[in-house]
């Protein structure tokens, strides 16, 4: 099982990474076309249509694609409050029941995110504006995004039980 989640962590760390420069470059091409949109508008007095449809897009997709990138690196917000006075085993305990609600959480949140880029894919839903952009192709990044954080719960959630019911730590 500790290879399993060796293999896991590895491949999903892998993917992360790629995501993730991917997300970064999305959010550089965003600033770059509001960039051009302001010089455009402001000194030539020509703004463009597509600038804020796309910009838009990439911001959005940037952030479904970065929560995975986010919870890889710990940095999802979490109260440290209450769980600061527990013990370590209840901390763990009550670590495995909210990493299994994420899971869970994420799952649907996949599945459905699927279901409607099915659906937009198959009545070639298009944004009613000029570029006339499929919705499927920004509404991907729901299903993608929600997907590798699930299985970024999953793994932490098997290791997080490897760990306080067979007091196997899996290296890392």
């Amino acid at each position: 099982m500790k290879s399993f989640l060796n293999c896991m962590k590895s491949f999903l760390d892998k993917l992360t990474f790629l995501v993730g420069c991917f997300a970064g470059m999305l959010i550089f091409f965003c600033g770059m076309m509001i960039a051009y949109e302001v010089v455009v508008r402001s000194v030539f007095n020509a703004p463009t249509e597509w600038t804020m449809e796309l910009a838009t897009y990439c911001v959005t997709i940037a952030g479904f694609l970065g929560m995975s990138v986010t919870y890889a690196a710990k940095k999802h917000i979490h109260v440290d409050l209450l769980i600061s006075k527990l013990s370590k085993k209840t901390c763990d305990m009550l670590e495995i029941v909210t990493t299994l609600v994420g899971a869970f959480y994420s799952f649907i949140f996949t599945v459905k995110g699927a279901q409607m880029v099915m659906l937009s894919y198959e009545l070639n839903n298009c944004a009613p504006t000029t570029l006339q952009t499929p919705l499927w192709i920004p509404q991907s990044s729901m299903p993608i995004g929600m997907g590798i954080l699930f299985l970024y719960l999953v793994h932490d959630f098997l290791e997080k039980v490897m760990v306080v019911c067979c007091g196997e730590e899996v290296s890392k």
